[in-house]
């Protein structure tokens, strides 16, 4: 990934050095088992475990020659260990090591975006909070429907995220599977108790019945699950970009002092950073699409997988990383304008109390539905195209005024009492923060109380 979208701590795992670090990671683990049942002498392990350090540069040298990064690896950690290093890669296969030290990988990155998701959906819960009462209009269709509030917009967003942490964490947990099982999964050079007390030693799952590789259903989880939580993210900024529309004008992202938005209109105040993730997220989205082509290896692997998942799986976990960064701030730092949200309203002349007036006239007025939602909507599009309140006009029809009393018609447009369960929405997101907070401070029982509260 391009260094413009890059954070440090998230693309620092996915380095050259990094990489072979992980691996050399399982080399020594496996050693350390081998050693337990005297496949290796003990000294050797010492003098690895002393002695073994990555050189990406050497390695680059030897891979010029080999065509081949593992061999490269082996053959450059051995060349610093000297003699010893023969014991490195005794009985494993090319995929033991890059396998398992990908699940390693994977694993820390899976970690870092839930750690994210879960920052994301405090600050949406926060907002949720500080604006559960700041009426506007909810639309469908882009057409004015009923009043809402921005809360409880920002609420449901909340427990999208939530719902996407939780997908991702089942993901993560589920990648954080290993195999030291041999050329093609039989264990012909390493019995499978070694290779449980390595992956145990390295926190990582046995994989049941490996071929030459972890399959591939895994990792397409795992991305499909950042897509999907880059979804809810687009789905956020989607909303942010259209309710800054000049006509609209209703919340506006963040514009620090100096910034400018148009090299040639100094007016420009642009959406920029919801549009950014809208087009990151299209990004993430066909990396699952690849990593879906990944699961139908050939027989017991191919590696028509391996050049894909060195650009989609850092590419992936790291945009998604840019991104649940940028949402918070976003969130954090939105600007709110209930003065604009109450302008929308009264602009919309009444028309969306013509659900309210319609059930009154059933149910107070004795109408059928059929009659009475003639009635109504002969009024609301009246009062559309000549731009005058609905309520007047439905004050002046005779059978309106036959059939309600005024104040009954008043009432159905007081918005006041159509948003009275919004409050016990909100309160909704209580047991959710208080799981997150939990979870946070490391209490792993609290993820079940996240499941349960989204």
């Amino acid at each position: 990934m391009i260094p413009r979208y890059t954070l440090p701590e998230m693309g620092a795992l996915w380095s050259d050095q990094a990489r072979f670090e992980r691996m050399l990671e399982v080399e020594i683990a496996v050693c350390r088992a081998q050693v337990r049942r005297g496949l290796v002498p003990a000294e050797a392990l010492a003098a690895i475990e002393a002695r073994a350090v990555v050189d990406t540069g050497r390695i680059a040298e030897i891979e010029q020659a080999t065509d081949h990064d593992v061999i490269a690896f082996v053959s450059q950690v051995a060349e610093a260990v000297g003699a010893e290093g023969r014991f490195l890669h005794l009985g494993l296969t090319s995929s033991d090591v890059v396998d398992t030290a990908l699940a390693l990988q994977l694993r820390a990155a899976g970690e870092r975006l839930t750690a994210g998701a879960d920052r994301l959906t405090l600050a949406l819960i926060a907002r949720a909070r500080a604006e559960a009462g700041t009426v506007m209009m909810g639309r469908t269709h882009s057409v004015h429907a009923e009043p809402t509030t921005f809360g409880l917009k920002c609420a449901g967003w909340a427990f999208e995220v939530a719902r996407g942490r939780e997908r991702l964490a089942t993901a993560t947990a589920e990648i954080a599977t290993g195999k030291i099982s041999g050329p093609v999964g039989t264990y012909s050079h390493l019995d499978p108790d070694l290779e449980a007390e390595v992956l145990a030693d390295l926190g990582l799952r046995v994989d049941p019945v490996s071929t030459q590789v972890v399959q591939r259903d895994r990792h397409a989880a795992f991305v499909a699950s950042i897509a999907v939580l880059a979804g809810s993210i687009e789905r956020f900024a989607t909303e942010v970009r259209n309710l800054q529309h000049t006509e609209i004008a209703e919340v506006m992202e963040p514009f620090k002092r100096g910034q400018k938005g148009s090299s040639a209109m100094p007016h420009k105040r642009n959406p920029i950073l919801s549009e950014r993730l809208a087009g990151l997220a299209r990004l993430v989205r066909g990396y699952a699409g690849s990593a879906l082509e990944n699961q139908p290896l050939w027989h017991e692997r191919d590696i028509s997988h391996s050049s894909a998942e060195r650009v989609i799986l850092p590419d992936a976990t790291i945009l998604l990383d840019y991104m649940l960064v940028k949402a918070t701030g976003l969130v954090e730092g939105l600007v709110v304008r209930p003065e604009r949200m109450r302008e929308n309203i009264e602009r919309g002349l009444g028309l969306h109390a013509s659900s309210r007036v319609l059930l009154a006239l059933v149910e107070r007025g004795g109408l059928s539905r059929e009659d009475a939602y003639a009635i109504v909507q002969r009024n609301a599009l009246q009062a559309a195209d000549e731009r005058v309140p609905l309520h007047g006009l439905l004050a002046r029809d005779a059978v309106v005024a036959q059939k309600l009393p005024l104040a009954d018609l008043d009432a159905c447009f007081d918005d006041a009492a159509v948003l009275r369960h919004v409050p016990a929405v909100i309160a909704r997101l209580d047991p959710l923060e208080v799981a997150i907070r939990r979870h946070a401070a490391g209490d792993a029982a609290a993820t079940e109380v996240i499941h349960v509260a989204r």
